[in-house]
């Protein structure tokens, strides 16, 4: 998936644009045909302006903030099918998720594939296709373009029962989990 990300800043007291191209961490999936994610931007705790000029985004990124941090990302959903083929090889795609987000597969149930839970709000937005957020208690809402979901820290999967891709921009900020 590319995902152009333009970055402004400043310069002797003037806005300027500080860079205009790919974000730099993006990866499309071998092993789930149609997957891909992109970390594009994070801010640190607390945010400040003006940018001191350093892209935030390395190879050693991480895509689960820490409390007071924040994500921006673009996931692109394989449909389940993709998943259910004869040819899937779950322990070929396991390996390939932890190689590029082992923040987040490590919160990921075994037992439960796709439930997985973060401390952050995150905030959803569908920009194309149709998902499923499924929660603990077997509950699920249809999610159609433009759809927005406040994720508040609670356990869920995403499900992409459609025949298409699907693809969200998540928002995450890490919190402090209480009790």
């Amino acid at each position: 998936m590319k995902v152009r990300r333009v970055v402004t800043g400043h310069s002797g007291g003037k806005s300027v644009f500080v860079s205009d191209g790919p974000a730099p961490r993006s990866r499309d999936f071998v092993s789930i045909p149609g997957q891909s994610s992109t970390l594009v931007w994070s801010t640190p705790n607390p945010p400040a302006v003006p940018n001191n000029g350093v892209d935030p985004i390395t190879a050693a990124s991480i895509y689960v903030p820490p409390t007071a941090e924040t994500r921006l990302m673009v996931v692109t959903f394989a449909p389940d099918s993709v998943m259910m083929s004869k040819d899937f090889n779950p322990a070929a795609a396991g390996a390939e998720f932890m190689a590029e987000l082992p923040d987040l597969a490590a919160k990921f149930e075994p037992d439960h594939p796709g439930m997985h839970t973060t401390d952050t709000v995150d905030y959803g937005i569908v920009l194309d296709g149709e998902l499923w957020l499924e929660l603990d208690d077997g509950k699920e809402v249809h999610l159609k373009p433009h759809d927005v979901v406040i994720q508040n820290g609670t356990r869920h999967a995403w499900r992409n029962k459609s025949d298409k891709p699907a693809k969200v921009a998540f928002v995450l900020i890490g919190a402090r989990r209480q009790g």
